[in-house]
């Protein structure tokens, strides 16, 4: 029976229950996802045989039913018109078919749940590849959100301190060189003031001298 012998493996199969009891949720999900994809596959592939046989046994039991209908119709025109004899050879033709009749009933009505469960296994398994797809992009989303929280984690000093103790050494440090900075040029602006004044009394004492 192909795919159809697995019908109900793949509408119990529960993603949830997959994901509750997986030690490596990535690992586990990859493999499960490929395995729908190969059960979809196989689905899709044997449909369009499923498909076949149901309108071959539809076909085979319209024949039956339009061959016992007009035997039956022979059967009645020979009563109508005296032949008694007749009637029933022709009812005699037909009786067999009655029981073929309610095989190919059977068969039939047998295709055609094959082909409603090949479409139930066509969408659960589509249906759940489309949740995996979105549960594993959100996993892949939370595992590189914790990749990057542990890169900047790892920034921290050597002691433990974390990424704000950094910064606050940086802003210290540059604080520093900003008051250095400005003491220096304090200093030479005293420097100046000074040379200048020196500079002053000795052009006062030359003019004093003359």
């Amino acid at each position: 029976m192909g795919i159809l012998s697995r019908f109900k493996d793949i509408m119990a199969s529960n993603i949830n229950a997959l994901q509750e009891k997986s030690g490596d949720p990535e690992k586990e999900i990859e493999e499960f996802m490929r395995g729908l994809h190969l059960d979809l596959g196989k689905v899709r592939s044997e449909t369009a045989s499923v498909l076949a046989e149901e309108r071959r046994a539809e076909r085979a039991l319209a024949d039956c039913q339009a061959e016992m209908s007009k035997l039956q119709k022979y059967a009645e025109k020979c009563v109508a018109d005296g032949n008694d004899e007749g009637a029933r050879k022709f009812l005699e033709k037909k009786a067999p078919l009655q029981e073929k009749e309610a095989q190919l009933r059977a068969s039939h009505n047998q295709s055609a749940s094959n082909v409603d469960w090949m479409k139930q296994m066509e969408r659960k398994l589509e249906t759940d590849i489309g949740e995996l797809e979105l549960r594993r992009t959100k996993l892949k989303e939370r595992m590189l959100a914790a990749q990057h929280q542990k890169h900047l984690n790892s920034l921290g000093s050597p002691t433990g301190d974390g990424i704000e103790a950094k910064l606050k050494a940086m802003e210290d440090k540059a604080n520093t060189e900003y008051n250095e900075a400005m003491a220096i040029a304090e200093l030479r602006a005293e420097k100046k003031e000074d040379i200048d004044e020196l500079f002053a009394q000795f052009e006062k004492s030359n003019r004093d001298k003359k």
